[in-house]
């Protein structure tokens, strides 16, 4: 066994404080030999002796910071002495001359390694606290148009949105170190810019599509030529681009080779405006290895809604740059995140039936606040495509019952005669959910059932969420356990379709006490400080289908492309084309030529007898991906004479509701029916080329299905034929 002894001598180092210690690393072909940490005396002296199992080959030694790990003080540009093989002749105890610490690397040794810590909160927009959110940290850097994310430390939110995350941070590396624990991508934004602002100068050549990983050959002809990236990086013209290509994108590479190139390019390139804040290589000079203070951008993940959600996901020009060594943060989560909801609870046996979806109760007809008609629909009186529309299916029923104090359980009644009478919403009618709490002792989002199965005391009743706090380790809720504002207001998910036939509805609760299983004290819940009851009124109109196949003039079901619904209803009842004093028909999978002066007409039905017609389209579709809408391209449309029976024509044409409920055809909120129509459009318009051509008739209602407000009730029929022109 070998001894290696390494003095060292920190003497002309002022005011040295011999408290402060130094690691010594001794490494034999990058793997570690020996690690030790050792204090100077007042004179700055001190050593440090390694024993060296078997044969001593050559090593390196490096002294520097005591809180380096052993990889990062071999990645550190910190004092290193090689120790070759045959400086062990005839030897097993070697004594090296003391290793000089002068006072840069003493001054850098206790910068170099430093602990930030960033204080912040997680908010949602409204400024309610997200809980249970990891929020992590990554420093990021950014050249030409690649862009790299390091994380740096991650931490938990509390029931304030609150979280503290610490993390250690150094600087001073070999650049071929800094560079290997980078991975890059192309930052779209940035490349954006770049290519706009060398696009305008026309000596440039065109710039390749960025890639995924850094290649400097995009760089080539920007510098000037070939021979400039040689001169710039020291090899041979035709090596130049390989050698430093294949450098940038292997496991080990030296960066520092930038710093030449960048030379040449400023001399080139344009300034690019856009840029000039964020001091980008090549304009501005680029060594991140020296960066002391980070650049920050964070991620943010929930578990929200039983799937984990990114809430908050910042990119490069959101960085925060050079932050202080201690900082603070808010930030502020998108829709997604599930947060603790807002304390505005009224106390009392009260409560509010504030929405219908998510739709305010003053923007449905008939409600306190709202339009008195039509009654029970959303957006009353607006002429608008979505105006006055109706619900159906799962219609949610949201308000304060989750903070209603003194009362245990609630039940529905139901009214569809103006209040005349009323009756218990049927258990078919009434559905399950589930509401969200964050349990901090867990660690994570619970869901906490709030159905009506199994009744209490034999009725279908909602338990409150101050009920479930008192029978659920009622000392845990506030502190370890918070309740989430997913669902959190929902009084009950209405179930109607099946259940309720459509019309007019009125809701309204009664609440109830429990002890040991037994409901007593039913009595009516009033609006929050008044006497009034509470109640909402809602429109249902749930579409009705029959079975397929439906008439033969108009298939529907399996293998077509028609619903078997007749809310709404679509049919082309017929095609033709029109010249001189005659037609010729345009049959499903005909052919037809056209002349000069022909004109289109098709006849068609877009019906809904409820008189929940929301639009209409008609369209052509043909060769590769190409369509035509024929009533924006100036498609008349007419009432068709005498209707298509049953179908009468259509007293307003529309082809909106927001059209039919304007002049001049004025028809009357909340009914448009739509009907039997004829459209009329020269057929050069239609039909610009020979082809085949598919005629395609879609029609959607208003109603409001399953609380989504995107036209669901639908339907859609077609034709194809050949046309040559």
């Amino acid at each position: 066994m070998a001894r290696l002894t390494i003095p060292l001598d920190a003497s002309s180092v002022e005011g040295l404080d011999p408290k402060q210690p130094v690691k010594v690393l001794v490494t034999a072909g990058g793997k570690v030999v020996a690690s030790e940490r050792t204090t100077l005396d007042k004179k700055g002296m001190g050593q440090v002796a390694v024993d060296i199992k078997g044969a001593a080959p050559g090593l390196r030694v490096t002294v520097g910071p005591p809180d380096a790990s052993d990889e990062e003080l071999q990645g550190l540009q910190t004092i290193a002495v090689d120790v070759p093989g045959r400086r062990w002749l005839g030897k097993d105890d070697l004594v090296l001359p003391p290793v000089r610490i002068t006072p840069y690397y003493w001054f850098w040794w206790l910068r170099w390694c430093r602990t930030f810590t960033i204080h912040g909160r997680v908010l949602c927009a409204d400024g309610s606290p997200v809980p249970g959110a990891v929020v992590c940290a990554y420093d990021v850097d950014a050249w030409w148009w690649w862009f790299s994310k390091q994380q740096v430390g991650c931490a938990t939110t509390d029931a304030n949105g609150s979280f503290t995350l610490s993390f250690r941070w150094c600087c001073g590396w070999w650049p071929w170190f800094w560079w290997r624990l980078r991975h890059w991508q192309v930052e779209p934004t940035l490349a954006g810019h770049i290519l706009d602002g060398l696009q305008r100068e026309p000596r440039f050549p065109k710039i390749p599509i960025p890639d995924p990983a850094p290649d400097l050959r995009v760089l080539d002809g920007l510098a000037g030529s070939r021979i400039a990236l040689s001169r710039a990086t020291g090899l041979s013209s035709a090596t130049a681009l390989s050698k430093t290509s294949g450098v940038l994108q292997g496991p080990v590479t030296e960066p520092s080779i930038l710093d030449s190139l960048r030379n040449r390019l400023t001399a080139t390139l344009p300034r690019i405006p856009a840029l000039d804040s964020l001091r980008l290589w090549p304009w501005h000079p680029w060594h991140p290895w020296w960066d002391c203070t980070p650049d920050i951008v964070f991620q943010v993940t929930q578990n929200c809604g039983g799937q984990q959600q990114v809430i908050v996901n910042e990119g490069w020009f959101q960085a925060r740059q050079n932050i202080d060594q201690v900082s603070s943060v808010t930030l502020v989560a998108g829709d997604n995140a599930c947060c603790v909801p807002p304390n505005d609870c009224l106390d009392g046996e009260c409560l509010v039936l504030a929405k219908v979806c998510d739709i305010d109760v003053d923007d449905v007809g008939g409600n306190v606040g709202a339009p008195v008609a039509p009654v029970g629909y959303a957006h009353p009186g607006l002429v608008a495509t979505n105006g006055d529309a109706p619900f159906a299916e799962q219609v949610n029923i949201r308000g304060t019952v989750a903070c209603t104090s003194g009362i245990d359980y609630y039940e529905i009644e139901f009214t569809n005669n103006g209040g005349a009478t009323w009756q218990l919403v049927p258990p078919a009618a009434l559905g399950a959910f589930s509401r969200e709490y964050w349990d901090f002792s867990l660690g994570t989002v619970v869901s906490a059932p709030f159905g009506t199965t199994p009744p209490v005391d034999g009725k279908s009743v909602y338990e409150t969420v101050e009920h479930y706090e008192a029978t659920h380790t009622p000392g845990d809720w506030g502190s370890s356990k918070v309740w989430l504002a997913s669902n959190f207001d929902l009084v009950f998910p209405w179930l109607t379709n099946g259940t309720f036939g459509d019309g007019t509805y009125g809701l309204r609760v009664f609440g109830y006490d429990e002890v040991g299983g037994v409901l007593s004290n039913r009595r009516i819940l009033n609006v929050c400080n008044t006497q009034t009851p509470t109640q909402v009124v809602v429109r249902l109109d749930n579409q009705s289908t029959f079975l397929p196949p439906g008439p033969a003039s108009n298939p529907c079901g399996p293998n077509t492309t028609h619903t078997c619904t007749n809310e709404p209803n679509t049919d082309i009842v017929d095609a033709r084309i029109v010249r001189g004093g005659g037609s010729v028909a345009i049959g499903a999978c005909g052919a037809v030529a056209l002349q000069p002066n022909d004109v289109l007409e098709v006849d068609f039905v877009a019906h809904d007898a409820q008189g929940h017609l929301a639009f209409y389209d008609l369209i052509v579709t043909f060769g590769e991906n190409l369509s035509r809408d024929l009533i924006a391209l100036g498609g008349t449309l007419t009432p068709l004479p005498g209707g298509a029976p049953p179908v009468p024509a259509a007293a307003q044409v529309g082809p909106t509701y927001q059209d039919a409920r304007s002049a001049p055809q004025n028809a009357a909120a909340p009914t448009w029916t739509g009907g039997a129509i004829r459209l009329s459009i020269p057929a050069s318009i239609a039909f610009p080329i020979s082809c085949c051509y598919q005629l395609e008739l879609r029609a959607y209602k208003r109603t409001i299905v399953n609380c989504q407000e995107n036209y669901a009730h639908r339907n859609l029929s077609e034709r194809s034929f050949q046309v040559t022109v």
